[in-house]
């Protein structure tokens, strides 16, 4: 192992985009925390990286709560080391058109995207800027610019791109970056559990939203994983307050 390995952690990483993003990270080069609600649940990531020669580390997490966050860097820098790149994914969907939404629904979409992504950056920073080097990249969503029965997830999805770019100039003289992914429809269990929400076989569904693409096909969640990688590297220094649409086409 190189004494020069930076440490990575993925929040939301035991499925979908996370693990994906987690096990190109480690794949990079980068011993990766495994951070998800239930740490059993990050197993299969975890040893998808061991397994392959890499260090990872599961850690259970609720982003939305302050004391776990501290808890879990704390953790972090104990048993891999400081870490200097943050991929904030952690994300929950609680979809409803305006008049049906409860308040409830707003909030806890709002805790774990915005206050989640907003704890967890704070919690890095401090390292980050100690090393004089990070990365920090938010996952938003094409949904940032409106979509229907999604009030809560696109405004959460936008203020992540706010973030995202208010960080980018705060932090930039410490050598640290900020970008955002804006994701378009990715095949993972969320897509699924919408298409059943909606009525619709997942298979159906997929094609719905591959004819919508300039590409002709969905996305996977190794696209997403694809586009964290270079903005987690060290060639993209010189890139930051940006929101990458990864969609299969332009987004307006």
């Amino acid at each position: 192992m190189s004494e020069q390995q930076r440490v990575a952690i993925v929040t939301g990483a035991a499925r979908g985009i996370g693990a994906a993003v987690a096990k190109r990270l480690a794949a990079d080069g980068n011993a990766v925390a495994v951070l998800d609600l239930d740490e059993a649940t990050c197993a299969e990531t975890v040893e998808a990286i061991t397994s392959a020669g890499g260090r990872a580390l599961a850690v259970g997490c609720d982003v939305s709560k302050s004391g776990q966050v501290s808890a879990a860097v704390e953790r972090v820098v104990a048993e891999l080391g400081a870490p200097t790149i943050l991929v904030n994914n952690a994300g929950v969907l609680r979809d409803n058109l305006l008049f049906k939404m409860s308040e409830d629904d707003w909030d806890t979409v709002m805790q774990v995207h915005l206050r989640g992504s907003f704890l967890m950056s704070k919690a890095c920073q401090a390292h980050m800027v100690e090393a004089g080097y990070g990365r920090i990249v938010f996952l938003s969503s094409t949904s940032a610019l409106g979509n229907r029965g999604q009030a809560n997830y696109a405004s959460a999805k936008a203020g992540l791109q706010g973030l995202a770019k208010t960080l980018a100039f705060e932090l930039g003289k410490f050598g640290i970056t900020s970008n955002a992914i804006a994701p378009g429809f990715i095949e993972t269990d969320m897509t699924a559990a919408t298409a059943a929400r909606v009525g619709m076989d997942f298979e159906e569904f997929k094609k719905f939203n591959a004819e919508k693409t300039a590409v002709n096909r969905t996305g996977k969640p190794e696209d997403i994983a694809a586009a964290a990688s270079y903005f987690c590297g060290e060639e993209a220094g010189f890139v930051s307050g940006q929101v990458l649409y990864v969609a299969g086409g332009p987004k307006n």
